[in-house]
């Protein structure tokens, strides 16, 4: 059989290709996934190839739609061969379900530290072990605004959530492009928009007055999605037996993507998406800086998107350097539930570590916390962050700590002295006085002087505390969580403690732990077998405090 094909090499009027069907690949997209194998033909593709922005691109046989290009076949190919998913497993999309997709692993992989992951995107080594002669054609993700350091400390963990970032294939704009989206239009998904954007371009396959199907395969196959959907306008149309794509301008917005799908994505009209704004402030530079963007609300790539973004604006400014040390004060609205407090300071840390990237990955850590929690969908509302800038490294170290004595009586008060060492600065010896509890027993008490960050270790030692709570419960954790620009003395005694929730109950009677001991089996519920019963912290200091220490003493 012959027909035609239709996709837009330049500007924003599809343009025809002969198409000549070869056959019929059975089972080769999935089970019972067929695939029609086929040849293109015309100056234009024979030229260029089978290019990445081409997904999509609808497909005639005898005057009929048959299905959407999809797939090309193998590397440096001398001819325009492509494989074409037929329109009727792209109709299946419309009749899916509406709920998000589940997201069994939240996206704790996604949070990782970028540093950890040694795999690039396209390390055949590290990510594919096996020959695939057979692929979707690209669908590249366009990242624009960003900085190379930005997208090559972040590129891990955009590969693991099945993106290859790509710099320089085109931008996104806002502006008027009148004429109708019609069959081989090309059409963009926004990931992220305003000072930053993230986009990707295929081509329109099937469109009626209420939707669109485009593709014809996934693009990241996240179920059901909510993404902006604009026009797009191709600049240039790159040959190439390496890589050739389309080099595309995004316009104005025609709708939202709601399904991402095996077999292709689909767009309605007359939807606003809903995205998550963020409010990105940098002060104490020459001027103040002010970044407006928005991210799409996703389980898995939300934290991803805000830890790159967040990275690269603090970044891309001049007065980024190795030497800075941030204070952040910020929030995360999320609805119907307590704002989420943001309160930190970050220096450039001893293994070489950037500031930049400790607020990045900080953030992108509550944020999977938020998501990875299987009772809510959490409908985060908008995020503000205020970053102030110090010009040099604000660092400094426990050295010593010591208590003024060696034994006491419940209901003293005892003063615990300590030594902190700043990055090439002066001792700073701070006093922090503290009360010993009317109840404490006689024997030996331990007092943990500690950094911010250490103690809300220490809570989290019970191998139980890995457990997801319910979104009310987590957002009241990370509240709760220590400031890391103070020094804390926390007084451990050696009762058990049981945490149910975000709620704890220290110092319990072996009489009340007998009781609750039918409660061990539920994941709300741990015990671990020291109570902290008072804690006490100097004012907030202009330094990001580490280190720990455990001190003595003896209750008579």
């Amino acid at each position: 059989m012959r027909g035609v094909a239709y996709t837009v090499f330049e500007g924003i009027k599809p343009e025809p290709m002969d198409v000549e069907v070869l056959g019929v690949l059975h089972n080769v997209n999935g089970p019972k996934g067929d695939m029609i194998l086929v040849r293109l033909h015309g100056t234009k593709v024979e030229y260029t190839g089978v290019v990445a922005g081409m997904s999509g691109s609808p497909v005639y046989l005898d005057g009929k739609l048959a299905g959407a290009l999809a797939f090309r076949i193998g590397e440096f190919s001398k001819e325009p061969i492509a494989g074409v998913t037929p329109i009727a497993d792209m109709l299946e999309i419309n009749a899916l379900d509406k709920s998000p997709a589940e997201e069994t692993q939240g996206s704790k992989a996604s949070v990782s530290s970028a540093l950890s992951k040694s795999a690039a995107p396209g390390d055949s080594t590290a990510i594919q072990s096996f020959a695939n002669v057979l692929k979707p054609i690209e669908t590249p993700l366009v990242f624009n605004g960003f900085s190379e350091e930005a997208i090559r400390q972040f590129a891990p963990q955009f590969a693991s959530a099945g993106i290859v970032p790509v710099m320089g294939a085109g931008s996104v704009g806002h502006e008027k492009q009148p004429e109708p989206l019609e069959r081989g239009s090309a059409v963009s998904a926004i990931l992220v928009r305003g000072d930053m954007d993230i986009a990707a371009t295929c081509t329109v396959t099937y469109i009626d007055p209420e939707r669109l199907l485009a593709c014809g395969h996934p693009l990241l196959q996240f179920g059901s999605v909510d993404l902006p959907m604009n026009k797009a306008q191709v600049l240039a149309t790159l040959p190439s037996p390496l890589n050739a794509f389309k080099i595309v301008n995004t316009t104005e917005e025609a709708g939202t993507f709601v399904q991402d799908r095996h077999t292709g994505i689909m767009g309605v009209f007359n939807k606003k998406p809903d995205m998550i704004p963020v409010t990105l402030t940098i002060r104490g530079g020459a001027s103040t800086k002010e970044f407006h963007y928005e991210v799409l609300n996703n389980p898995r790539l939300s934290p991803v998107a805000i830890m790159a973004t967040v990275f690269n604006a603090l970044h891309g400014v001049n007065e980024f350097g190795e030497e800075i040390t941030y204070r952040l004060n910020g929030t995360i609205n999320v609805k119907g539930f307590p704002e989420v407090g943001l309160k930190n300071m970050f220096a450039p840390a001893e293994n070489g570590q950037p500031a930049a990237m400790a607020a990045a990955l900080s953030l992108g850590e509550r944020f999977g916390k938020i998501y990875d929690n299987p009772y809510n969908a959490p409908a985060v509302k908008s995020v503000n962050l205020d970053f102030d800038l110090v010009r040099e490294r604000r660092w400094a170290r426990l050295e010593s700590a010591r208590t003024d004595v060696s034994e006491v009586r419940p209901g003293d008060e005892i003063t615990v002295e300590t030594v902190l060492a700043p990055y090439r600065g002066e001792r700073v010896v701070r006093q922090i006085p503290i009360k010993i509890p009317t109840s404490a027993s006689k024997g030996t008490l331990r007092i943990l002087v500690s950094d911010g960050d250490t103690l809300d270790r220490v809570s989290r030692t019970n191998p139980a505390f890995g457990r997801r709570l319910d979104l009310a419960s987590t957002i009241a954790l990370l509240n709760k969580e220590h400031a890391n620009n103070s020094l804390y003395v926390s007084l451990l005694e050696a009762d058990p403690e049981a945490r149910v929730a975000d709620k704890v109950m220290p110092t319990l009677p072996l009489s009340v732990m007998n009781v609750m001991e039918g409660m061990r089996g539920n994941q709300e519920m741990i015990v671990s077998g020291e109570s902290s019963v008072d804690e006490m912290s100097t004012p907030p200091l202009d330094y990001v405090v580490s280190g720990a220490q455990l001190l003595t003493v003896t209750v008579k």
